[in-house]
């Protein structure tokens, strides 16, 4: 009742999974990945120790191919299993023992293996497969395309409960401590992909650091428009005279801080584009 793709950007190294099931949290079973060494996704009557064991494997130099042998081979219950694994090179595997429940199945790809079990039919994996590859962009968009295609094409065919999106980077999680690059879960809600979505673009803006195409000078006009929004947060108790100056910027900095934007906050005179918008959109409705 579950369907998942694992992928990897070769471009940047990043590795990750999405799924969706009709399942309570499947965010805390399907998805385990590790920066530099691979993603795998565990279903369909989903055995843990998948994760770790074979990310150890994959560690080791095993392919994909080896390490789906290796784990399923030593499981008495490997016939109501379902697996997908991505290394951090070499080709993808997919696994559906013969005793999943239909409609089950897998398609591998390049860079990719997508995954599903009690599905409306195999349009769902073929159309996730087929997002992925034409989609553009940075990998955590291309896997969430893909997971709403393979809904829009049916999907889990006892209809929709949870999803979650995780994407490994060295070093990429917060404040630089992990590779947890993004992490987010929808553990129970009627449309969770489209949940999922939203979060992930909250995720963006308040985790994200400014691209440089996204950073303004704060001139004499932006400093008024700045004093605006900031009085009307209640941070600002100044005059609207379009400086920039202490009380302005230290106002700026408070509404930053509470607002959980300290990743896009800029101490000289400027300002990140995704900030503005932000502020615009909470206040000027």
């Amino acid at each position: 009742m579950t369907f998942s793709i694992v992928a990897r950007d070769p471009e940047t190294g990043d590795l990750g999974i999405a799924v969706q099931s009709k399942f309570l949290a499947v965010g805390a079973v399907v998805p385990w990945a590790k920066a530099g060494v691979g993603a795998i996704a565990t279903q369909s009557w989903g055995n843990t120790s998948y994760g770790p064991r074979g990310l150890a494997l994959l560690a080791d130099g095993l392919s994909a191919a080896e390490t789906m042998a290796r784990i399923t081979t030593d499981d008495e219950n490997r016939s109501s299993r379902q697996v997908g694994i991505i290394g951090a090179s070499g080709a993808p595997a997919t696994f559906t023992g013969d005793d999943c429940y239909p409609w089950a199945g897998g398609v591998v790809g390049e860079h990719y293996a997508c995954q599903g079990n009690i599905l409306v039919s195999a349009e769902t994996v073929l159309a996730m497969a087929r997002t992925f590859e034409e989609t553009n962009g940075p990998l955590y968009d291309r896997l969430m395309a893909a997971l709403a295609a393979g809904q829009a094409a049916g999907g889990d065919s006892r209809g929709q409960q949870s999803a979650a999106l995780l994407v490994v980077r060295e070093g990429g999680g917060y404040g630089g401590f992990n590779d947890r690059f993004i992490d987010l879960r929808v553990d129970d809600h009627p449309h969770p992909i489209e949940e999922l979505q939203r979060i992930l673009q909250l995720h963006k803006i308040y985790l994200f650091p400014p691209a440089p195409t996204d950073i303004l000078p704060i001139d004499q006009s932006l400093a008024r428009e700045l004093q605006e929004l900031l009085a009307a947060s209640g941070d600002y108790q100044g005059a609207i005279n379009g400086s920039y100056d202490n009380a302005t910027r230290d106002a700026f900095r408070a509404f930053s801080g509470r607002e959980n934007l300290e990743e896009r906050w800029l101490e000289d005179a400027r300002v990140d584009r995704v900030v503005l918008e932000f502020m615009r959109q909470k206040y000027k409705g």
